[in-house]
């Protein structure tokens, strides 16, 4: 039997304390069920409702927190904005579970996380309240970061991607749009009683979102086409038609990379803006601090 190849220095770049680099995290730190949030800050609201808080640490934007809610061993670690960021969370969290970052070699047992994004969203379907909740059934990536990976979609997938090309008139000078969906039984137990739908991941926060300040974004009516957008056929037979619920910009590199390495992982939003009706939360504190409690008490 071959011996497993040991991974190179400049590809897994480690602490000088055998961390992995940028999250400064070693197995030990990184419970089975994981929370990510955008916000560092958010990671203390979490942790406070902890009972015991075993390991505190932080490098750059990303601050760890890792204890026990009601019995439950939980971490929580902030990502930062964007797809990019995820690529570096998630790369490193199963590194930090799944190589032997003393022998640098992939372990032949592999660890599955439950990772559960919170996260902040503006609707993109006017029916949807300011300070509801959001569980995002797939995410439809409109960011290139899976270009980079080999990603395994099933038939219901592919369908669903090439109708919302079809839809939208998607052009080649963008990055080609992708959809995964997330974990079913995470969504099923954290998302119970919320609105589902398609979560769109943007890589930017103004015009990739349809906003306009000083500058004119290339797609004409983006938010129109994707608050119109429904896949045919309908996939989600005897319920309400499949629809593009929000917009953020993590939940469809958390999917691709999370079944690309084998975890489980769910979005859920608080939504605190409406952009279909021009509506922002009077109270996105009290919304967030309510979608926290509850994930934490269905973990």
């Amino acid at each position: 039997m071959k011996t497993p190849k040991s991974i190179s220095e400049s590809e897994l770049i480690l602490n000088p304390d055998g961390s992995v680099y940028h999250i400064n995290l070693r197995p030990e730190h990184v419970a089975d069920n994981v929370i990510v949030v955008g916000d560092q800050e958010r990671v203390k609201k979490i942790s406070d409702y902890f009972e015991k808080v075993e390991y505190k640490l932080s490098h750059r934007e990303f601050v760890t927190h890792t204890g026990f809610f009601k019995g439950k061993r939980i971490t929580v670690v902030s990502t930062g904005i964007g797809p990019d960021n995820i690529d570096i969370v998630l790369n490193e969290l199963d590194a930090a579970v799944n190589i032997d970052l003393q022998t640098r070699r992939i372990k032949e047992k592999k660890k599955n996380l439950n990772i559960i994004r919170i996260g902040t969203s503006g609707a993109l379907q006017k029916e949807i309240p300011v300070d509801s909740f959001v569980v995002s059934e797939f995410g439809l990536g409109i960011d290139n970061l899976m270009s980079f990976y080999h990603l395994k979609q099933n038939f219901q997938e592919k369908n669903i991607e090439q109708d919302f090309i079809r839809h939208t008139g998607w052009s080649s000078p963008l990055s080609k749009p992708y959809i995964v969906q997330g974990s079913e039984l995470l969504i099923k137990r954290i998302g119970a009683g919320m609105r589902e739908g398609i979560t769109v991941t943007a890589p930017g926060f103004y015009g990739p979102q349809g906003r306009i300040l000083r500058l004119k974004p290339s797609v004409k009516n983006l938010n129109e086409k994707l608050t119109s957008f429904s896949p045919k056929p309908n996939f989600k037979k005897n319920i309400s038609p499949l629809k593009i619920t929000n917009f953020e910009m993590e939940t469809s590199a958390l999917y691709g990379l999370g079944r690309a390495l084998g975890h489980n992982c769910c979005t859920v939003c608080a939504i605190i803006a409406n952009r279909i009706i021009k509506q922002y939360s009077k109270n996105t504190h009290k919304s967030i601090d309510l979608l926290i409690r509850t994930v934490l008490e269905r973990i």
